[in-house]
């Protein structure tokens, strides 16, 4: 086998691939033998005809198109490997010349982007604190006092944050108009859930009080009829509520049933702990996030439009796997979310990029520092697999028997911290 590629555009070869006679043969075998079971000849049983005889009665060109797609992916398999090319999906082929002296055949194929890397060791990057103060325990404490609050009617005047049980109807010019009435509605105020406007006026409104609300819609509004028009809202407050706070005392405390944790100065101990892990996470995230970010846009590659569709194709391929191990159709996901396919790979489309382009940047880097996995690497990773997803270590090697994937992965994440050990 001969084997030539040239460049016909960024990011895309064509092979020519020569297959000998004796290398056809191979194939022509493999499809006389698929052939002949089919095939009746007086003088001979049913799929026992010698191959010289079936070539004098239908030709040996009956057998062209099959042997050469008997032998087509090893022959592809070796000429990638004698190119050294890394392909991106599948090639469009053209066989140019076939006969029983073999075949010249064309394989055009999209391939792996070539990256030039930039700077990427020594980035500087700006370093969040991890500081946490007493105000960040304390809005904590403040949260979660909210989540066991619970409303209750209050007497006097609504304000900011109560929420009020109105009827109200709204009149253009005297005359009620569609979609301006609701009774016994609940409205928080301040949510900016109404028309800008109509919430402070409610406020300092006691129950079974009665207002008179003028307002204009704003000119953007979406229904075109009442855009910009000023309109009156007759309002009457049948209650006020109010949100109550829980004291938080060693009872509140304990009545939150949280392990070891039965005081105040405990409950602050244990949120102080939990946030200065996750602020510590945070900045170290945002100093990974940063370090990958200038490092790609330091970069120099084209990503071939074929490579961003098929990232596309698996994360969707995940999700569909994700919703079906929850028992929901992944079509019933788009009808309920209001999605096509079409609009689902849209908003895929920037994850995907990414994906590609760290990917494609991580990997330049491996090569580049010639970053290697140990024995005790791989060990290390599928110890820490097989417990995330309570499974043995042997029973991850059998679901992973070539442990390609855990080599790249290893590989990739030695490289992020090495570059984010150099940064500045």
């Amino acid at each position: 086998m001969d084997v030539t590629s040239k460049t016909i555009e960024t990011n895309r070869v064509e092979l020519t691939i020569t297959v000998t006679a004796e290398e056809f043969e191979k194939g022509l075998d493999i499809a006389f033998e698929a052939a002949r079971k089919n095939v009746t000849v007086e003088g001979f049983r049913k799929g026992k005809i010698p191959r010289k005889m079936f070539e004098k009665k239908f030709g040996v060109d009956v057998l062209f198109d099959d042997a050469v797609n008997a032998i087509l992916p090893d022959v592809y398999r070796d000429a990638l490997l004698i190119e050294d090319i890394n392909p991106i999906g599948f090639p469009e082929w053209d066989v140019k010349q076939i006969s029983k002296e073999g075949f010249v055949a064309t394989a055009t194929i999209w391939v792996k982007p070539v990256v030039e890397l930039g700077e990427y060791k020594g980035l500087e990057v700006t370093r969040l604190s991890e500081e946490v103060t007493d105000e960040d325990v304390q809005a904590e404490i403040d949260n979660l006092a909210a989540r066991y609050s619970e409303m209750i009617i209050k007497d006097g005047a609504a304000q900011l944050g109560d929420t009020v049980v109105i009827d109200f109807e709204g009149f253009k010019e005297s005359i009620a108009f569609e979609g301006g009435k609701g009774e016994n509605h609940p409205l928080n105020l301040g949510s900016n859930s109404f028309i800008p406007g109509f919430e402070e006026q409610v406020v300092g409104m006691a129950a079974n009080d009665e207002k008179d609300i003028n307002l204009t819609f704003p000119t953007d509004y979406q229904v075109d009829d009442l855009a910009g028009v000023a309109v009156v809202f007759k309002v009457k407050v049948h209650e006020v509520k109010t949100r109550q706070l829980p004291a938080i005392d060693d009872e509140f405390v304990k009545d939150l049933d949280q392990d070891s944790i039965e005081t105040v100065e405990e409950l602050r101990a244990s949120i102080l702990e939990k946030l200065t892990k996750a602020k510590k996470t945070n900045a170290e995230n945002h100093v990974m996030s940063s370090v990958i970010e200038q490092t790609i846009r330091n970069a120099n590659f084209e990503v071939p439009d074929i490579m961003v569709e098929n990232e596309i194709s698996n994360l969707i391929r995940r999700m569909e796997q994700q919703y079906k191990e929850q028992g929901i159709a992944f079509d019933e996901f788009l009808q309920y979310s209001g999605q096509t396919m079409e609009s689902l790979r849209a908003q895929m489309k920037p994850q995907a990029i990414l994906n590609i382009d760290q990917s494609l940047v991580i990997g330049e880097v491996v090569e580049k520092e010639n970053i290697e996995v140990s024995d005790d690497d791989i060990e290390k990773e599928l110890a820490n697999v097989a417990k995330a997803h309570g499974m043995t270590i042997e029973q991850i090697k059998k679901m992973n028997p070539d442990l390609r994937l855990f080599k790249e992965e290893i590989k990739s994440r030695k490289a992020i911290e090495m570059m984010v050990e150099s940064a500045v």
